[in-house]
């Protein structure tokens, strides 16, 4: 029997091995350096949600078999079409559009994408979740044939519980999946016919799937507040499973390795004080660790890692009546570039974490201080390197084009979209959902409901609600869009070249924004392009030289030293890469030659920070 089940076990290795060496990136369009060094064994491996660590998981990215079939199709069916090898394997967490997915192929509304593949565990006195960071855009799953879930939304994670549904050894996980990226769903960006600032479509699987164990009685979620004067750190601890043994929370701190503050408390509140407190901003990220222990009685029945960067988001009066941006009670003036987040190779899914995270170091070592992070959901370790890196984020909704009104950006009487009761539940539910999935960030200092009328509607209830949800941030609640007065910034879009409307009194009473500005482009050649035979654009027309670029950009920044002077507290270049036919990014769309090298940028930016702002003293 021995001998037996060891020469299954070669052969299904030597088969995985086989699969492995069968896969390659689809299509020849442009890739980032990144893209080389991703393989079956290599996507995405790291732990997806950093401020809630466990030990025991398992990532479950890799070779899926997948398969195309028509929508409204049978488990049974569509089960032994994948048991036949289906249409191939699929590299997960790539989507199915993309070049690393392996496949490259659209998803169209009549079609439904079913992915399949087998996951060993060992069942314990635990319970196992099986987790998918973001799958856009319906799905359901089935484990052994047996259903553990649903959900509906293209852009945050989502767990099951599948306890009950797995068995000792070898389980088998299906995915449904339907997505139209037409209707009232957010896709963002996503179009079903690409050009001008749209971009391909994404289908399926597009962040990390992965599987953990948690004890019979578990922490679910955390909601962690902070304030700086004093300085505490707030927990909400939220139970799963058996709830009633759960009885309070012990939270402890630490600072570069050091305790500095421990306590225990109940699950809905547990305060602690952290003394002679360093707190988070831009120049100075710094975050502390947590531990948390969820407590029966006096033992300990579950225990996650965690962490907290201690600050205040605000605003204030300047001397001439003028709203600023504060943070920990001292004006700062909010810079950043409109962050599309896609890339060639992966769409919306980077080639890997180091991709990720080369773009955020080039944007923070260019001297911004902040990123508007534009009508999608990162994956959450892109938080993470905001957090521990000092940028940060102004988030948006995903946003999509159904039922919106006319664009009259600041004009006076705006029109409002009016959206049936389906369609506006499920646009809140997945306001909620980002809100709920990003809260803990330190990093996220502002959210974005809305951008350039696109879907706007109720647009007073939406905004009352963001504000009333979060009162720790600020929200701005239309950015460029129709302006209505509810939350805390007035945003104007204007390119080439900054501008806003200063002397509109409707406008007094609000933090002003140039949320979108620049989108100066420029081709290095053709060999960074997304298609090289397309028009390629940029905001004003194209410059025939570098220097002629590095112009445009100064005199950007020199109007935006007047508009900060005049009132204005905030600014978003567009953007920080070129993005298929858009050629008006600081770095090409491959990430291969910076545009704008850093340092250069760092010393235009340098000089707008500097410009004075008299603050009130109270």
């Amino acid at each position: 029997m021995k001998r037996t089940a060891l020469m299954i076990l070669a052969i299904v290795a030597i088969a995985a091995t086989t699969l492995a060496a069968d896969w390659k990136p689809a299509g020849e369009k442009i890739q980032t350096r990144f893209a080389k060094d991703v393989t079956p064994d290599t996507a995405w491996r790291e732990y997806p949600r950093p401020q809630m660590v466990r030990k025991d998981w398992q990532n479950l990215n890799g070779l899926w078999t997948y398969k195309v079939l028509p929508k409204g199709g049978a488990l049974d069916a569509a089960t032994k079409a994948l048991g036949e090898g289906g249409d191939g394997q699929i590299l997960v967490p790539y989507c199915l559009e993309s070049s690393l997915s392996g496949v490259g192929r659209l998803l169209h509304g009549h079609e439904e994408l079913w992915y399949q593949r087998e996951f060993k565990v060992k069942k314990k006195d635990n319970r196992l979740l099986l987790h998918f960071e973001a799958v856009d855009y319906e799905c359901t799953a089935w484990v052994n044939g047996e259903s553990v879930g649903a959900h509906k939304g293209g852009n945050t994670s989502f767990s099951f519980d599948v306890t009950d549904a797995v068995k000792d050894g070898v389980n088998q996980l299906v995915l449904r999946v339907w997505d139209a990226t037409s209707g009232y769903q957010l896709t963002g960006k996503q179009v079903r016919r690409p050009g001008g600032i749209f971009y391909t479509r994404v289908s399926g699987i597009w962040q990390t799937v992965w599987l953990e164990t948690v004890p019979a009685t578990y922490i679910k979620a955390l909601k962690i507040d902070t304030a700086h004067d004093p300085a505490v750190i707030t927990v909400k601890t939220t139970v799963g499973g058996a709830v009633d043994k759960a009885k309070a929370v012990r939270i402890t701190a630490y600072l570069d390795g050091k305790k500095v503050a421990s306590e225990k408390g109940t699950l809905a509140c547990t305060k602690l004080a952290v003394p002679n407190a360093k707190l988070w901003s831009p120049s100075s990220p710094t975050l502390y660790d947590l531990d948390v222990e969820l407590l029966a009685g006096r033992k300990s029945c579950d225990s996650v890692k965690s962490y907290a960067g201690i600050r205040t988001v605000g605003k204030a009066q300047d001397a001439a009546g003028h709203w600023r941006f504060t943070l920990n009670d001292k004006e700062i003036f909010h810079l950043g570039p409109l962050d599309q987040g896609w890339f060639p190779d992966g769409l919306l899914t980077p080639a890997s974490d180091a991709a990720m995270l080369w773009d955020i170091e080039y944007i923070k070592e260019s001297g911004f201080n902040m990123i508007r992070n534009h009508i999608k959901v990162r994956p959450r370790r892109y938080y993470y390197h905001c957090d521990r890196l000092g940028l940060m984020v102004w988030q948006d909704q995903v946003s999509t084009r159904y039922k919106g009104p006319g664009w009259t950006r600041m004009k006076v009487d705006p029109k409002d979209g009016e959206w049936e009761e389906e369609a506006h539940t499920q646009f809140m539910a997945e306001l909620k959902e980002m809100i709920d999935t990003l809260y803990n960030a330190p990093s996220i200092v502002m959210w974005v409901p809305f951008n350039e009328a696109w879907g706007q509607h109720s647009t007073m209830d939406v905004g009352k609600w963001t504000v009333e949800y979060d009162p720790t941030r600020l929200v701005n609640t239309a950015s460029g869009g129709n302006f209505w007065p509810v939350g805390d910034v007035a945003d104007h879009h204007s390119y080439p070249h900054p501008a806003f409307p200063l002397g509109d009194k409707r406008f007094a009473d609000y933090a002003k924004v140039v949320g979108e500005f620049g989108g100066h482009g420029f081709v290095v050649d053709k060999t960074h392009l997304w298609n090289p035979d397309a028009r390629n654009w940029g905001y004003g027309g194209l410059p025939k030289t570098q220097e002629e670029l590095m112009g445009r950009y100064k005199e950007s920044y020199r109007r935006m030293k007047d508009l900060k002077k005049g009132g204005v507290a905030g600014g978003v270049y567009t953007q920080t890469s070129d993005v298929e036919g858009e050629v008006n990014g600081l770095l090409t769309y491959d990430r291969a030659v910076e545009k704008f090298p850093r340092a250069k940028l760092n010393v235009i930016h340098q000089e707008l920070y500097a410009v004075p702002i008299d603050m009130k003293r109270e």
